[in-house]
């Protein structure tokens, strides 16, 4: 049984170094993450925000000019993939594939999100109770240093582990908000697709 336990303890310590690591890795790539997030914002405000405005009043007799108002160069996906979408009037099933692939697509922008927002709290966890074992052998051996300096470490490693977790759940709820308010456009200017072509008819 000693033989046991003393392999998972040595298992367990090995850990410590890859987890603070990754939480080192993680934590640098939620605040890159927060920079791009801040340029998105910004680009929804300054495009997106605009779009929408144009599709409430968007009807089957004013798909011309809402054709002609959008940019001919624009980085957001949502105007992209409008576009798209009234280009392949007529076809309905490259208009689905199309809506499938805008999902896709968001899903992708969202997924980093979603992975700080669960690596966060498994990293710091981790983090906390592999130091516990030494420290508490520390307490044991009257090595009160060696016990700070391993609750130090457990403690730090909760904060950045919770700290990444919030930027990708607060992150991760925009983003979803901004994909479903995109794509409930993309599928009205489908149907306006449609009643079009079928009004040409």
């Amino acid at each position: 049984m000693n033989v046991i336990s003393n392999i998972l303890y040595w298992i367990s310590t090995g850990l410590l170094v890859p987890v603070i690591v990754l939480l080192i890795f993680f934590f640098i790539r939620a605040l890159i993450m927060i920079g791009g997030f801040f340029g998105q914002y910004l680009q929804v405000k300054r495009t997106t925000a605009k779009l929408y405005g144009r599709i409430e009043r968007l009807t089957p007799d004013t798909l011309d000019e809402f054709r002609a108002s959008l940019p001919e160069k624009s980085e957001s996906i949502v105007t992209e993939y409008a576009r798209k979408i009234m280009a392949a009037a007529g076809n309905s099933s490259r208009t689905d594939l199309l809506l499938s692939e805008y999902e896709i697509e968001s899903e992708q922008n969202i997924s980093t999100s979603k992975v700080l927002t669960k690596m966060g709290p498994i990293l710091g966890l981790m983090g906390t109770l592999i130091p516990m074992g030494p420290a508490l052998v520390g307490l044991a051996t009257g090595d009160i240093a060696s016990m700070a300096y391993n609750m130090q470490v457990a403690f730090a490693t909760t904060v950045v582990g919770l700290v990444v977790s919030a930027i990708g759940f607060l992150t991760q709820m925009v983003k979803e908000r901004w994909a479903v308010k995109d794509l409930t456009i993309l599928e009205y200017l489908a149907d306006v697709v449609k009643q079009s072509e079928a009004a040409k008819q």
